[in-house]
């Protein structure tokens, strides 16, 4: 029988602001769950390039992260990004290092099979390390569409070849 898959799933957040942490408030989250065999949850941060070796060691990554993309604060959208220009204009307060991050895996051909799920936020708030209601309220929807993509991937995986 082949070993369980290697997957990471990466919050991203600067939990020091609000909305924007809810990467990371989404993987405190997922610790409080049974998580499959050859899963690895992973607090992120704000992001940057000391994530670059994780893009490098896993080959799927399923990424949490805020948007500002003018929908309903507390909406969750699942993405399927090939691209640095696939991810949302406006990844919050780390866009710039998020897409760095991505074009340097492309770069080094190590770009991970991405499931990108994002998390509407509204303005960014002043230091808090607690979520909007709205946002607070995704966290469930968050968690369920984790379980979801895992199951999947793991289905996929387990069926004879």
């Amino acid at each position: 029988m082949a070993p369980p898959p290697s997957i990471l799933v990466l919050g991203i957040g600067n939990y020091l602001l609000g909305d924007e942490g809810v990467g990371v408030h989404a993987i405190k989250a997922l610790e409080k769950e049974p998580v499959p065999s050859g899963v690895t949850l992973l607090d992120g941060g704000t992001g940057g390039f000391h994530l670059l070796s994780c893009l490098q060691d896993y080959p799927t990554v399923l990424l949490i992260d805020a948007t500002m993309d003018g929908g309903s604060p507390g909406t969750v959208r699942v993405l399927r990004p090939r691209f640095a220009s696939d991810f949302p204009r406006a990844l919050s307060a780390h866009d710039i290092g998020l897409r760095d991050l991505i074009e340097s895996a492309i770069l080094t051909g190590t770009l991970p099979d991405i499931h990108l799920l994002t998390v509407s936020i509204g303005d960014l708030n002043d230091m808090k390390t607690e979520l909007s209601p709205a946002v607070s309220a995704a966290i469930p929807a968050v968690v369920s569409a984790v379980k979801g993509i895992l199951r999947d991937l793991l289905t996929q995986t387990m069926r004879p070849q």
